[in-house]
């Protein structure tokens, strides 16, 4: 696909699982005080700060030319969470044209009913395209060692938020958004001996079946490529493997150098951290620039990539930081 380039590129992340605005930062990030002190808070108290949850949202605005596309990438685990965080950070969320659901989990689409209302809100006559895939729609749980399910909730129907005001696109397929200035991807290929996704997890059938579902199939990758440094991935949770996930997106644009990839790598748990050195191994290839783990990587895999990249490159995501490209 003729992805373009962007001139700028700038990530708020809105739900993260931690907070951290005391630790020192890049030049090209800004941590959640800092920003929140720039729109107006005059003293520092726990009512004007975000909230750290188990989710993930990323307000993502590519600039080209002047011209501004904002794509909303997930958005966290629940509506309060979500309306909380826009509102200390006064973020404006008129603007956005697409959001996207990497995968069809309840810490990644709880907020999207409030995102949707929130932009109504900002702006009436905006219809926001929700990019989605029929795989997310199933019933999702865990096998608990007793045999029994402990179920997830479930995503947003289509229906529901085509009735809210939304419009659709419901497809497998890859896409580009925004004026081809992001890369919706499809299926990601699993290549990697060591990264079998997520071990215990279940789907439930049309007839009630419950069935495994370890490879979460549905779940998608975002690609942004910014002018003179390279691509830019956002993997929200990365059950396919962050080593896979990487290994597609340079397949699929081989002549352009990977330059940063942030989101939720998914190497906490006891069934997963094991692969943490193999993974850690295998991002050296890719020669990044910037490593920003979030949500669900976990303390070990951050330590593990900080101390192999060092602090200029691994920069771990927090709520309210705003990272600039």
């Amino acid at each position: 696909m003729n992805l373009e380039t962007v001139d700028n590129l700038q990530i708020q992340v809105l739900v993260d699982n931690i907070t951290d605005s005391l630790s020192t930062v890049p030049k090209n990030v800004t941590h959640e005080m800092a920003h929140l002190r720039k729109h107006g808070m005059k003293e520092l108290a726990g009512e004007c700060l975000c909230c750290g949850a188990h989710g993930l949202s990323l307000l993502i605005t590519a600039t080209k030319n002047s011209s501004h596309h904002t794509v909303l990438f997930d958005a966290g685990p629940d509506g309060e969470v979500f309306k909380r965080n826009v509102d200390k950070l006064s973020a404006d969320l008129s603007p956005i044209e697409n959001i996207v659901l990497s995968h069809g989990h309840w810490d990644h689409a709880g907020g999207f009913l409030a995102a949707l209302e929130i932009i109504k809100t900002q702006n009436p006559s905006q219809k926001p395209v929700f990019h989605l895939n029929p795989g997310m729609f199933f019933q999702r749980g865990n096998a608990l060692p007793n045999g029994d399910i402990f179920t997830y909730k479930k995503v947003p129907e289509a229906d529901e938020l085509m009735r809210l005001g939304a419009k659709i696109n419901n497809s497998e397929e890859a896409r580009l958004l925004g004026e081809k200035l992001f890369y919706l991807s499809g299926e990601i290929p699993r290549v990697t001996t060591y990264e079998q996704g997520f071990p215990g997890h279940m789907k439930q059938l049309a007839n009630q079946e419950w069935i495994p579902d370890p490879l979460i199939l549905d779940e998608r990758f975002l690609a942004v490529h910014v002018k003179d440094k390279g691509l830019i991935i956002f993997s929200a949770c990365s059950h396919a493997g962050i080593i896979n996930v990487l290994k597609h997106a340079q397949q699929l644009f081989s002549d352009i150098p990977l330059y940063a990839v942030m989101g939720g790598f998914h190497l906490s748990g006891h069934a997963v951290e094991k692969i943490i050195p193999e993974t850690v191994q295998d991002m050296k290839q890719f020669n990044l620039k910037q490593i920003i783990p979030a949500h669900c990587t976990g303390w070990r895999a951050v330590n593990a990539l900080g101390n192999t990249f060092g602090d200029s490159i691994v920069v771990p995501s927090a709520v309210g930081r705003l990272y600039n490209f």
